[in-house]
């Protein structure tokens, strides 16, 4: 299987205190990996080291490597901007900017430069299909994308995000401010995104990480329990810790 990410020997700490050790995992292109585990046990921070957003909070150190393309993203020469391009993300709160829904997926191609009409038309078009939203929102590309419900929101952050033609999407508990309708709309756009770019989704939910992801990672105090097909790691996990936080024992 072909890998998106390989990560050796990851540790982060925020001034003195780490809060992950020794992650080594491998991320499969065109699969759906799942990072579950109760709150505060590393997943998000592990996510965001996958396109490097930590760099952003002052006082974090990473030790480690974490390859894409045979490359170690955290060396001197990584171009951050094009990393954060191929490697897109979605927030647990639908977040579109105060602008029009064709225009909060154009934003991304504008600011590479791109001013063809035809050609933003086109990316935003397909964008949106490829989001389930075109339907939706065909009639009202001019108004304001704040005037979406929560669940429309967030296709339309998804969208955003592939207008940028990623390779892989991260997502951040994408559903968890969501309606059980809503939830179920984007679990399915998942499981077609798929075919396209690779995901990696941190959620709160077992059974949505049980529903649409091909692997799982458990998270435990910053440390990786646990990594295996998803079925696998419900069905007959190898370690205690896993079976008791999945069974309801902790978490």
């Amino acid at each position: 299987m072909e890998t998106s990410f390989i990560v050796k020997d990851l540790d982060l700490f925020y001034g003195d205190k780490q809060a992950l050790k020794k992650i080594n995992m491998e991320l499969y292109k065109n699969k759906v990996t799942a990072f579950i585990g109760p709150s505060g046990c590393g997943k998000s921070t592990f996510l965001r080291c996958l396109n490097r957003m930590n760099d952003l909070i002052e006082g974090c150190k990473i030790v480690g490597t974490i390859e894409k393309d045979g490359v170690n993203i955290y060396s001197s020469k990584t171009d951050i901007v094009d990393l954060r391009t191929k490697v897109g993300m979605v927030f647990q709160k639908p977040n579109p900017f105060p602008m029009s829904i064709f225009d909060n997926v154009a934003y991304g191609p504008r600011c590479q430069g791109l001013k063809d009409k035809k050609h933003l038309e086109e990316i935003v078009t397909k964008a949106l299909k490829q989001a389930a939203l075109y339907e939706e929102v065909k009639d009202r590309l001019n108004e304001s994308a704040l005037g979406l419900s929560g669940g429309q929101q967030q296709r339309l952050c998804i969208a955003r995000c592939i207008a940028m033609e990623p390779e892989v999407i991260l997502m951040d508990e994408p559903t968890s401010a969501l309606d059980p309708i809503a939830t179920a709309k984007i679990e399915e756009l998942i499981e077609e995104l798929k075919n396209d770019y690779t995901i990696i989704i941190v959620t709160h939910s077992m059974q949505q990480a049980s529903r649409i992801s091909d692997y799982t990672a458990f998270f435990l105090l910053g440390e990786v329990v646990e990594f295996d097909n998803t079925k696998l790691v419900f069905s007959t996990p190898k370690d205690k810790r896993t079976e008791d936080y999945i069974t309801g024992r902790f978490g």
